[in-house]
């Protein structure tokens, strides 16, 4: 008998104002991330990474599931981006980090 799990469905908000976009890849960190109602540690899409302040490196393209430690992941760090459509809201430092990131 095969093992089946089931799959719960999420939706994710295009933040993405054109198709042209530069990314990395990088490490996602575990640290500071809490556990949701299942169980998962999962760094949201659009997340300024490293933090969100005047160390920003890039936004995060992709949900990252660091619940068994640092995974990999892609950082956009050229684009334009619809800066209301973010989960959280880029600071004044972090914005003026993203040098290349353009928000609309």
């Amino acid at each position: 008998m095969p093992y089946v799990k089931g799959v719960t469905n999420y939706s994710r908000i295009n933040f993405l104002a054109s198709s042209k976009v530069q990314s990395f890849t990088t490490s996602v960190s575990d640290a500071g991330i809490a556990a949701d109602a299942n169980g998962k540690k999962i760094v949201r899409a659009g997340t300024v990474l490293p933090a969100n302040d005047a160390t920003a490196k890039g936004i995060l393209y992709n949900d990252v599931d660091v619940t068994h430690g640092p995974q990999p992941g892609s950082l956009i760090v050229e684009a334009y981006i619809l800066e209301a459509r973010l989960h959280t809201e880029p600071t004044a430092e972090a914005k003026t980090a993203l040098k290349e990131i353009k928000f609309r």
